[in-house]
């Protein structure tokens, strides 16, 4: 038996940085950038808001570049608000580091495929074994063993029982963050 499992962005990450007004630690980014133009040189950047008093950050997208270096696609997308860019850029690492952020990725992903989604599914039967595949819609760190509880309605407790008994298998290291596509096999 073989299955297929989703990890889904839900909405954009908590941007997890120090404000400046009241030294709270989160801030929430809707999408919305600020392109300011000084004679030919552009900057970019995404605004975000503090979730404890409103204050809004400048996470820099691109500094003093020239006009003609942007490509227009980016632009019109930067103009436009676009909230598929505000994802992207939030995982470039380029952005991240340059910004000195950390994202915070808990409730802003759900899984698709699994027994939680259909609970009237059995699961596997004693004796048999399920193989099931992994993927992420984008680079999600999440923890395989909350995700393989929740995909098959189990405590955390017994997917790791199950994994010191050697009945969940897998290439990867099942402890630990994973943010790639994995697979891993329950014998039951």
């Amino acid at each position: 038996m073989s299955e297929t499992w989703v990890v889904v962005p839900t909405c954009l990450p908590t941007i997890l940085r120090r404000c400046h007004r009241c030294a709270s630690g989160r801030f929430r980014a809707n999408g919305k950038f600020r392109v300011n133009a000084n004679h030919k040189l552009l900057d970019a950047w995404l605004l975000a808001l503090c979730e404890a008093c409103g204050d809004t950050a400048k996470l820099t997208v691109m500094e003093r570049m020239n006009v003609r270096s942007v490509q227009p696609e980016l632009l019109n997308l930067l103009h436009a608000n676009d909230p598929g860019l505000a994802a992207e850029l939030l995982q470039d690492p380029v952005v991240r580091r340059r910004n000195r952020i950390a994202l915070d990725w808990g409730n802003a992903w759900r899984l698709e495929g699994g027994t939680s989604d259909r609970p009237d599914r059995p699961h596997p039967p004693e004796g048999g074994s399920i193989e099931v595949s992994v993927r992420f819609g984008a680079r999600i760190p999440v923890r395989p063993v909350r995700l393989i509880a929740e995909g098959f309605g189990l405590s955390r407790a017994e997917v790791e029982r199950l994994l010191a008994e050697g009945n969940l298998v897998s290439t990867v290291r099942l402890a630990g963050r994973l943010t790639g596509d994995f697979t891993f096999t329950l014998k039951r």
